[in-house]
């Protein structure tokens, strides 16, 4: 009964962060409340007990990407008035409907998924390791190396990306 009296609260408090993030004025406090989000996201997997996940989540999000956020933030302009002209060579009406297709292909996948139930897996012998951290990486490179493989590309698309972006023109 306790447990789960303190994972709702502390989901209520992941949501009112959220919100707090995305509603605020006030740039600075929205990255204090991003780290505040953070926090309570690593207090919910120690309490799921996960505490490989809480660590990595407290020194990756929590530390570093907090951090490079606030150096953004404090670096950045943010008292300039707004660009007068419109960009000509945006495509709104494309971004809104690809939006919408991603949007339709992602609830006909939990349709499919939920109108046909993954098979039941076999017994837990093909691990032979134990303790939190060796289950992760055990799992991690073995039945979800393909999307591991994914999500490491996505982010080196992503840093190519930004460093095309931040390349100056000569």
């Amino acid at each position: 009964m306790g447990e789960a009296i303190a994972f709702y609260v502390i989901s209520a408090c992941i949501l009112g962060f959220a919100v707090l993030v995305i509603s605020t004025r006030d740039t600075v406090h929205s990255v204090l409340f991003l780290v505040l989000d953070f926090l309570f996201v690593a207090a919910l997997y120690v309490l799921l007990g996960a505490q490989f996940l809480a660590a990595i989540q407290i020194l990756v999000y929590a530390g570093g990407i907090v951090v490079l956020y606030l150096f953004v933030v404090m670096l950045v302009n943010l008292k300039r008035p707004p660009e007068a002209h419109q960009d000509p060579h945006r495509r709104t009406n494309w971004g809104f409907g690809l939006s919408m297709a991603v949007l339709v292909e992602l609830g006909l996948v939990a349709a499919y998924s939920y109108a046909r139930p993954a098979p039941a897996l076999a017994a837990s012998a093909a691990q032979p390791v134990t303790g939190n951290t060796e289950q992760v990486g055990w799992l991690l490179y073995t039945s979800y190396l393909i999307p591991f493989e994914i999500a490491s590309m996505l982010l080196l698309v992503a840093m190519i990306g930004a460093i095309v972006l931040a390349k100056r023109e000569l």
